[in-house]
């Protein structure tokens, strides 16, 4: 088997108990070369499988990445999807949302991005930064949580009667690991552009938005659409874990190459 076994992946399922209670800081048995022969060997795999997908035109696969500042959601996206082919591979990034975008909805602009059949999309940050950052940032109070995530809940199932398959990915770091990569981007000239005045008021108000998302996950994770909880203080283990949830959503699909009737065959061509 290539990817990790169904033991490490359903301990990353979400406990509604106790959301964000694991270890960040885990590295579930593995070391940094294990992980990074594992994933090497699972990419060729996944590639095939984005072809398989693509070629069958039935369903789509949706990944939603959550987490908290520096919890690595780009190097994820870069380090598991780099090798698959950019032709049914849609990447979309959502920041805090126009005006425009706040006046039709907090849904739309993520309705706007969902993946044709055939195709893979990634969203790096979810339709919950509508629960979560816009109650932070003062655009709703609380009274409208509950609603939101009724609103949320049937969107999720009404991806699944249009045919997509949805994964939910919560990066899990602490607050000792995110304060390490912030000043990282301090010392590096190259990364200064990944820098705003937000991210010290996130860092400073960690355990509070923490404990906040606990609540979020808590009330969202579903046996029909469950979150996934990825320690990802190890940045070797976050994609090797997340390669190996894609794999596994793959092999439930179960897919096969089509078998259409051919519109000419080899005695045909080598005559033309």
């Amino acid at each position: 088997m290539l990817r990790l076994p169904d033991t490490l992946l359903d301990a990353c399922r979400c406990d509604p108990r106790t959301p964000l209670s694991g270890d960040p800081e885990r590295r579930c048995g593995l070391t940094h070369a294990e992980a990074r022969t594992r994933l090497n060997a699972l990419k060729p795999w996944l590639a095939e499988q984005q072809q398989l997908l693509w070629a069958r035109r039935q369903e789509a696969l949706l990944l939603w990445l959550q987490g908290p500042d520096c919890a690595g959601k780009d190097g994820s996206i870069r380090r598991v999807f780099g090798g698959l082919s950019p032709v049914g591979l849609n990447v979309h990034g959502f920041r805090q949302p126009s005006s425009a975008e706040r006046a039709e909805g907090f849904l739309q602009r993520y309705r706007r991005c969902l993946p044709a059949p055939g195709h893979i999309a990634v969203f790096n940050r979810t339709p919950y930064e509508g629960v979560a950052c816009d109650l932070f940032d003062g655009f709703i109070d609380a009274s409208s949580l509950a609603g939101r995530l009724t609103q949320l809940a049937q969107f999720e199932d009404e991806l699944a009667t249009l045919g997509i398959r949805l994964l939910k990915i919560y990066l899990q770091i602490s607050r000792t690991e995110q304060k390490a990569r912030l000043r990282r981007r301090l010392l590096d000239p190259r990364k200064h552009w990944k820098l705003c005045a937000a991210d010290l008021d996130a860092h400073r108000q960690f355990c509070t938005q923490n404990a906040h998302w606990a609540g979020i996950l808590a009330a969202s994770h579903r046996d029909a659409a469950p979150w996934y909880i990825v320690p990802a203080n190890h940045k070797w283990l976050r994609d090797l874990l997340l390669a190996s949830l894609l794999a596994r959503e793959f092999e439930r699909l179960d897919q096969h190459w089509p078998t259409p009737s051919l519109p000419f065959d080899l005695d045909t061509l080598e005559r033309a």
